[in-house]
């Protein structure tokens, strides 16, 4: 039997093409970074041709690494940046334009007509997201209404629309299938996470054709198989989700209360709610973490928009380190932050704030801080980031997580999970491969390609390398948080009332 799984992974920065085995082991990896386009201020784009060739190429690249012959592989599972908008010609299969990136602001006035109509709540209900161009919905309007003859085109069904997984899905199947799955489609601000169907009414109210929407499955589904051109057979694609959900489900965060924070140049927190959409209070994002045979499960989402970028900082913008993992024996060197607070706010702060006007701040600074207390402050704020949402996940209703589950590049730094267990007090697990998003979209796969059969088989996959206990006292903990609240607040924009 195929016991094979091949998983793309296309990031903002990079594509990857990873191959696992039966047991959920890499096998082989390959990957390639591909250029950013800032055509303008605010501005991000791909070009979907790049993102292509890419994909082809590292699938090949690991295929052939692996010594696995495609017949040998099971299924194909796709991982991918979420929100990132590609609208593609249906006769040709090619873009009308580049891929607007979930980093673009073009759609900032749009969401302000928005808010001035009065439909937010209306938004926030259906789709369980706040109004904001981060969303794929008014990437696509604008596509429409500044491509000579798109909307036209679109309205008669010429024209397809995809987040980046259903734009690969389309081209791996000669253009076969237009579909895809709950999780992306949720990150449109178009989708009814709650009857899982486009909803006719926001498509209206943002100018988006329905025609022009993906058919939307299930995480673990088969989707269709590859042109055997492609790669030497015709291959399942089996399983597809963004990549915070595959995240969370690579963590085998099956049940409710199971949470799980990725660190990189940001972060992403989800927290497990099961069978219910918890409807947030405190601007955090309600959304589904996976469908399985048709039921839905949700999770809460906080988004924090700088962790690791506040490191690159420290190495980029003041050369005061040149390699990240310095920062771990920096912080180490000082007994304390000397009451030095980073509040890396320097593209706004997300979640639970949401203050896009906020910029970064340092807060008590004296003649005796040194290098390794700022290193020491941006660890530590990354951890008090990650207490912020893990506090308004629990006022929204969510059960308080006992144990917080870390992968990303950031979560490698064992100072930072020691502070992060203390702070929160949370125990912090760390698992022996930090690249959940691939196993996520692996696990996906190969449940419905049939080399799993549950969810329990997939947890007993789920190793962990660390466990990071807390040991810090309540008395100890409380001033140190007071003292980032104070710095928040005194970075908050003057709109936001700081």
């Amino acid at each position: 039997m195929a016991a094979h799984i091949l998983v793309i992974d296309q990031g903002t920065t990079s594509t990857r093409s990873v191959l696992f085995d039966d047991q959920a082991r890499r096998v082989a990896i390959a990957q390639v970074e591909f250029p950013q386009h800032y055509p303008a201020h605010g501005w991000v784009e791909h070009d979907p041709e790049d993102i292509w060739r890419d994909t082809v190429a590292t699938a090949r690249d690991a295929i052939a690494k692996s010594g696995v012959a495609a017949r040998d592989i099971a299924a194909i599972g796709i991982t991918n940046q979420r929100e990132t908008a590609v609208v593609w010609d249906r006769a040709t299969g090619e873009p009308i334009y580049r891929a607007i990136v979930w980093q673009d602001r073009r759609g900032a006035p749009q969401c302000a007509r928005l808010r001035e109509d009065g439909v937010e709540e209306l938004i926030r209900a259906r789709t369980g997201l706040l109004i904001d161009p981060y969303f794929s919905a008014t990437k696509i309007a604008w596509i429409l209404d500044n491509v000579a003859g798109a909307r036209a085109r679109a309205e008669r069904g010429e024209l397809a629309f995809g987040t980046i997984d259903s734009f690969l899905l389309w081209r791996l199947t000669g253009g076969q299938v237009h579909a895809t799955d709950v999780t992306n489609a949720s990150r449109t601000m178009l989708f009814d996470i709650h009857r899982g169907v486009w909803d006719e009414e926001l498509c209206q109210l943002i100018g988006v054709p329905t025609a022009m929407l993906p058919d939307v499955h299930d995480n673990a589904y088969v989707y269709g198989t590859t042109d055997p051109a492609l790669f030497g057979a015709a291959i399942p694609i089996a399983g597809m989700a963004g990549d915070q959900q595959a995240a969370l489900f690579g963590q085998a965060c099956f049940d409710r209360g199971a949470a799980k924070s990725t660190y990189g140049t940001g972060c992403f927190m989800l927290l497990n709610t099961g069978e219910q959409a918890v409807e947030s209070k405190h601007r955090l994002l309600t959304t589904p973490a996976y469908r399985l045979n048709g039921k839905t499960t949700y999770a809460l989402e906080g988004s924090i928009f700088v962790a690791g970028a506040a490191v690159k900082w420290l190495r980029d913008g003041l050369g005061i380190i040149t390699h990240a993992s310095q920062t771990n024996d920096m912080a180490t060197e000082v007994e304390n932050s000397h009451g030095v607070y980073m509040v890396p706010a320097f593209v706004g702060l997300g979640a639970p704030h949401w203050d896009p006007d906020a910029r970064g701040s340092i807060h008590g600074l004296t003649l005796d801080t040194s290098a390794a207390h700022l290193a020491r402050a941006a660890l530590e704020a990354v951890a008090y980031q990650t207490l912020d949402l893990a506090e308004a996940m629990v006022a929204d209703g969510g059960s308080r997580p006992q144990v917080l589950r870390v992968d990303g590049g950031m979560a490698a730094n064992d100072w930072l999970c020691r502070f992060l267990a203390d702070l929160t007090n949370m125990a912090v697990e760390r698992p022996a491969d930090l690249e959940t998003t691939a196993r996520g979209a692996a696990f996906h796969a190969g449940l419905a390609a049939g080399i799993w059969p549950d969810l329990g088989t997939l947890s007993a996959l789920w190793s962990r390398e660390h466990c990071f206990e807390p040991t810090m006292q309540a008395e100890a903990r409380a001033p140190l948080v007071a003292g980032w609240r104070d710095a928040v607040r005194r970075t908050l924009s003057h709109e936001v009332g700081g």
